[in-house]
């Protein structure tokens, strides 16, 4: 069974067993995590969305919070003034490992949903001011 899940503007197509590499994500090494943005579920019989499956949920174990490689970034100007400026940059990435397609019932699993860290900090950020 494989599913097409949505996270971080990205999709993935996966199946138990995978290994992701996908934007940060609020959690630690060790969590659970349930992917709730399903496109697309497969296997006996093909699940499409419109735009998402409902009750569809992808679970996940976080491995680990890595970077991504290195991306240089070089700027040159000529003419006038010429300048030259380098940059690097070192994309946040969380490792995870699929555990499971859920076809349904995803919201009686009792697993939390994957977040990004800026949802994180703006569900903080509401919480703490209602209080």
């Amino acid at each position: 069974m494989f599913a097409v899940l949505k996270t971080g503007g990205k999709q993935y197509k996966v199946q138990a067993g995978d290994v992701l590499r996908v934007e940060k994500l609020a959690a630690v090494a060790g969590d659970k995590i349930q992917f709730n943005e399903i496109l697309m579920v497969g296997g006996d019989t093909l699940t499409v969305g419109s735009p998402m499956v409902a009750g569809a949920a992808v679970q996940a174990e976080v491995i680990a919070q890595i970077k991504g490689d290195k991306v240089i970034h070089y700027v040159k100007r000529r003419r006038k003034h010429s300048s030259q400026r380098t940059k690097g940059h070192r994309q946040h990435l969380t490792l995870v490992r699929v555990t499971d397609v859920l076809a349904s019932g995803a919201e009686a699993s009792g697993v939390t949903a994957a977040t990004g860290t800026a949802d994180a900090r703006r569900a903080a950020h509401e919480t703490a001011t209602e209080k």
